[in-house]
């Protein structure tokens, strides 16, 4: 069983930096894409970056792209996301995903991402 814990939240003011990380445990970690979710108070949860399982392929949500950049260390079974010139329209709770494990070639926007962790809260200030 895949378990996934975020950390690195928090609040920050407008401007500023976070990084968030997530540690999986269970499974090949090295075979799965991950992803990066969220969700704002009142809204529906929303994609926000995936890296392909070996990192070479990268998306970003238009509304990210340019600020943030999602990374992973397989060696350490962790996936980041360094959140840069961060806007109150960030505010939200940060979700890490992981899909199934095949070594995916698929769009990572649109895979089944089948395991979430707890959830990180990062809330920027105006």
């Amino acid at each position: 069983q895949v378990q996934l814990v975020e950390s690195g939240g928090g609040l920050v003011q407008a401007g500023g930096s976070l990084r968030l990380s997530c540690a999986a445990s269970g499974g090949t970690f090295s075979n799965r894409a991950m992803g990066w979710f969220r969700q704002a108070p009142g809204k529906e949860r929303g994609f926000v970056a995936a890296i392909s399982w070996g990192g070479a392929r990268t998306y970003y949500t238009d509304s990210v792209k340019g600020r943030f950049t999602i990374s992973r260390d397989n060696g350490k079974n962790t996936v980041y996301l360094q959140m840069n010139s961060l806007k109150p329209e960030d505010t939200a709770v940060y979700y890490c995903a992981a899909d199934r494990g095949l070594r995916s070639a698929g769009h990572l926007a649109s895979l089944d991402y089948d395991y979430w962790g707890q959830g990180t809260q990062v809330t920027v200030s105006s």
